[in-house]
């Protein structure tokens, strides 16, 4: 259990996508006017990032790792060796495709069940599939719990770090948008204005979040 805890703690605080991998700053940016748009965006991109962790992970261990599980080697590897199945180059386009599909079906979920908050993220809510904090969680899963010989610890370490890249997005847009609603009214030179006083504040930010290192110890 501690691990598992260390694991989320790190990845929302420690190593967070945006503040210490720089991941997402597209988003991040675009959407932190308001905080009405941030939390939209931040739960869109927990679920997709949940989503895809759980289905990037049983894509990569049944169809494209060269593994005994590999469904192709267990149809047709009479003979053949699982190394004779190892697909693992294509699996950025295909996570690609995983996350596209996620994003549809919130943008449809969105577009009929909240329609002023689908207007509002406008297009950065279709550019989470571009979005490379998304790719970059599902390939760190792949890398850093691939290995594992015990598969349901492999498959929830997954989960959970996609998981928790989600939170750790969601709460430093939705203080990142505290911040921009604040700046909305201050006297700034007029060169600072918009995206240039934000990434100068994210700066900020990453160096306070730097003090979250020693939670590990």
């Amino acid at each position: 259990m501690q691990s598992y805890i260390l694991l989320f703690i790190s990845i929302v605080l420690v190593n967070n996508f945006i503040l210490a991998k720089f991941l997402g700053l597209c988003p991040f940016i675009g959407v932190s006017k308001s905080r009405h748009q941030a939390v939209g965006m931040g739960f869109a991109v927990i679920f997709v990032m949940t989503m895809a962790s759980a289905v990037a992970w049983v894509i990569h261990h049944y169809l494209l790792a060269p593994t005994p599980h590999n469904i192709f080697y267990q149809w047709l590897g009479e003979g053949k060796t699982p190394a004779d199945f190892d697909f693992t180059f294509m699996q950025t386009i295909v996570f690609i495709l995983v996350i596209a599909t996620l994003v549809q079906l919130v943008e449809m979920f969105l577009m009929k069940a909240i329609p002023p908050l689908y207007e509002s993220l406008g297009i950065y809510l279709p550019l989470i599939t571009t979005n490379c904090a998304v790719l970059g969680v599902a390939l760190l899963n792949v890398s850093d719990f691939g290995m594992l010989r015990n598969a349901s610890e492999s498959f929830a370490k997954t989960v959970l770090q996609g998981f928790g890249g989600g939170v750790g997005f969601l709460l430093v847009i939705f203080l990142m948008s505290g911040v921009r609603e604040r700046l909305e009214h201050m006297d700034l030179p007029r060169a600072l204005r918009g995206a240039p006083i934000a990434f100068i504040c994210a700066g900020l930010m990453a160096l306070a979040f730097m003090g979250f290192a020693g939670l590990g110890h």
